[in-house]
């Protein structure tokens, strides 16, 4: 065993121009009122990493351009399909009418375990809240479902950004297991 060249990685990736007309997930992943600009970079990278079919950033969220989402980005704010929108009940609704399945990443009464996601959660969109109050009362209203991470130490989550790669991977695995099936 050996650890890959940069030149090798290179060769098993898609170029920046490829990376903005290839298919993409039916995932998608909304941040409502997240503060951190390396949250943020993060979450780009992320979808990036997961060929999100698009990020939607809402609120106070901050978006592109800024030194510092780009910097944790690492140019994944250049090649992941994304908007702002401000309201987050507006974007809701839009992808409602599209016929996307609304799902929190929030600890509730009802949510189940992120790794029930199956192919019938797609389309689906994973919301994501504020680092320190989660996602709000109004919005929860508007999600179909929640998932949610065990936790088996002592704190009760994990950072906004571990929790969406563990959270959207599992997503396009669903995805992925779907297409295998058909």
């Amino acid at each position: 065993m050996h650890k890959l060249t940069h030149a090798q990685i290179l060769e098993q990736r898609l170029s920046p121009e490829q990376a903005l007309t290839v298919q993409r997930s039916k995932v998608r992943v909304l941040a409502s009122n997240i503060r951190s600009l390396y949250n943020i970079g993060s979450l780009f990278r992320t979808c990036d990493a997961a060929r999100v079919g698009e990020l939607i950033l809402c609120g106070f969220t901050p978006h592109p351009p800024r030194i510092e989402i780009s910097k944790t980005a690492l140019g994944a704010d250049e090649t992941v399909p994304w908007r702002y929108v401000k309201d987050v009940c507006e974007a809701l609704h839009d992808m409602r009418s599209k016929g996307v399945k609304i799902i929190a990443v929030e600890l509730t009464e009802t949510a189940r375990a992120y790794s029930e996601l199956s192919a019938d959660d797609l389309p689906c969109c994973l919301v994501l809240g504020n680092e320190l109050t989660g996602i709000s009362d109004e919005v929860l209203a508007l999600c179909d479902d929640a998932v949610v991470i065990p936790m088996h130490g002592v704190k009760h989550s994990l950072n906004v950004s571990v929790a969406a790669g563990i959270v959207i991977f599992e997503a396009v695995r669903a995805e992925s297991k779907e297409r295998q099936q058909t």
